[in-house]
């Protein structure tokens, strides 16, 4: 049996559990800073704090969903090895994204992984769909959630 052969019967036997919950970061603004000018997205409810607490409704700064968005591998980094045989993981896309609630500077985020599916994609691969949660700390409403495919590819 192959490397990932063993590894989709493993993976198929934790469908519908959690699979990980990262450790906390904070998005601070320095942060949300580094990422409009990166992304050339400098709206000012992202980088004027104080025109931001006096004209939305947020009460100050609120992080890109990009930004929230792009923290998934930092979360994933913690929560995932590779497993025995894999050579390489691929970030596949997403399959349904959405942004609950806007994430003030100053949050701190973690993501949990659920594994919702697994699917053979020829000899060599795997391809895994996780329910991504990234959570507030404090908050009820995530930021966001999203179903995340990643390729695992094993050794020939």
């Amino acid at each position: 049996m192959s490397a990932r052969d063993i590894a989709l019967n493993e993976s198929e036997k934790l469908i519908g559990t959690e699979v990980g919950v990262s450790n906390w970061i904070t998005v601070d603004q320095a942060m949300i800073d580094q990422f409009a000018k990166t992304t050339q997205d400098e709206q000012w409810i992202h980088i004027d704090p104080e025109r931001a607490a006096a004209e939305t409704p947020f009460g100050g700064a609120i992080a890109h969903g990009f930004l929230t968005l792009s923290l998934a591998s930092r979360f994933a980094y913690d929560c995932f090895n590779m497993l025995p045989g894999q050579v390489m993981g691929i970030n596949y896309g997403m399959n349904k994204l959405r942004f609950l609630k806007p994430v003030l500077a100053g949050s701190r985020l973690r993501g949990r992984f659920t594994l919702q599916k697994v699917t053979s994609k020829g000899p060599t691969n795997l391809l895994r769909e996780n329910l991504l949660t990234i959570e507030i700390e404090g908050e009820k409403t995530p930021a966001l959630i999203a179903e995340w495919l990643g390729m695992a590819v094993f050794e020939d």
